[in-house]
């Protein structure tokens, strides 16, 4: 078993659960894991595992302190192939041993959730006197191709949804499917999820492997929320995967676009009828992003920003193309760019990270300053700290 921890700065790398038993009874096992002593964190969890039906795990894990506020665990089986076929999880209780705040929760659930199917399980962490805190959504993945469901038992496939609120890891694609469909050249099928709430969905990474030299079609995917019948997020892929001298092929497929449904359609549509509202309705932002002058702050991953305002938020803006340079998010530098997005209000508070992609992708990100077009103001986020590819949350320091 492993176990994956979100906190609002980053997450943490998979703590494994087995081979670390110091002490074993009857009724209880005992882990320790002391790879990164900053952060102290005791983790119970009462699980079912094999052949024991009532077992006892208490485990010290000590994780990094540059996590931030942990947010979501996901825990599940690395692996069918492992001594343990089924993982029968009971009860979960994480406290930190610094502040002593304590999150219980009662699972009652076994994995594999079906057979051969999703070995993962998410859940978000409620900290006491914390009232914002994420909800586990059912996502719909559907995957439309040409060739892969005749050779489902020759590939591996697993994609991760990636968010504004973290990921889900990577959940394989071809154990347990719905909602079949296949014709003479194409086919298509559902892939179902649980995960919690992701936000604003920005891209998918696929991962393939396959035990025979093949050639897969792929040609797009489409997410959606399953008590929600949009909006669906499109990425289209139209490629064909050719496994030949190769273990693994690993792609990072964005967001292509949004569909919306009739009600929002139609709100559009009367927003286009009235003369200029569209371009009324538009604010101009400038934004200039700070980047630490220390060694290694300067990072060569995609940027993205949202926007919160005291009357609503923009959407998920990707900062690629300065206006000063071709070479963004360099150390010691200044990059401007300029974005158009419906009224917010006065800005309140912005939410910044990055893909972590490419081999420099660490950021030290010092501040942020905003300009407001139709007011002229400009306000200002402090950061001076590192950023990775899990959002982080600034609040203005100050305006003027």
């Amino acid at each position: 078993m492993v176990m994956v921890f979100y906190g609002s700065n980053s997450k943490s790398n998979p703590v494994s659960m087995e081979n670390k038993v110091e002490h074993q009874t009857e009724n209880q096992i005992t882990y320790d894991q002391t790879s990164s002593p900053v952060n102290y964190l005791c983790v119970y969890l009462y699980i079912s595992v094999w052949m024991l039906t009532h077992c006892f795990v208490d485990s010290w894990i000590h994780l990094a302190s540059d996590l931030g506020m942990l947010y979501k665990v996901r825990c599940g089986l690395q692996s069918l192939e492992s001594n343990i076929s089924q993982l029968s999880l009971r009860h979960f209780r994480i406290q930190n041993t610094s502040t002593l705040d304590t999150f219980s929760l009662t699972i009652n659930k076994t994995l594999p959730l079906s057979p051969n199917g999703d070995r993962w399980i998410e859940f978000p962490i409620q900290w006491p006197l914390k009232k914002h805190f994420l909800v586990v959504v059912t996502y719909h993945l559907t995957i439309f191709s040409r060739n892969i469901l005749n050779k489902r038992n020759l590939v591996h496939m697993t994609a991760c949804i990636y968010g504004t609120h973290g990921d889900t890891g990577d959940r394989s694609l071809l154990q347990s499917l719905q909602d079949v469909q296949q014709e003479e050249k194409n086919e298509s099928f559902l892939v179902i999820m649980d995960a919690a709430d992701l936000g604003e969905l920005e891209k998918i990474v696929l991962l393939i492997s396959s035990k025979t030299d093949c050639k897969l079609e792929v040609k797009k995917l489409h997410v959606q929320e399953a008590a929600k019948e949009h909006p669906i997020y499109v990425f289209e892929v139209n490629e064909i995967f050719c496994e030949c001298n190769k273990p693994k092929i690993q792609r990072e497929i964005p967001a292509s676009f949004v569909t919306r449904g009739e009600k929002q359609k139609n709100d559009i549509d009367n927003n286009l009828n009235k003369e200029g509202s569209q371009v009324k309705n538009l604010t101009e932002y400038t934004i200039k992003v700070y980047t630490g002058d220390k060694r290694g702050a300067g990072t060569d991953a995609n940027v993205h920003i949202i926007l919160f305002g005291n009357e609503d938020k923009s959407e998920v803006f990707q900062l690629s193309q300065p206006l000063e340079h071709q070479n963004p998010f360099e150390r010691g530098k200044v990059d401007t760019f300029k974005i158009k997005t419906k009224k917010l209000g006065s800005l309140r508070s912005i939410e910044i990270g990055h893909s972590g992609k490419g081999f420099a992708s660490g950021w030290f990100l010092e501040k942020v300053e905003i300009t407001d077009a139709a007011s002229n103001s400009v306000h200002c986020f402090n950061c001076n700290r590192s950023v990775d590819q899990s959002i982080i949350t600034l609040y203005t320091l100050f305006s003027f």
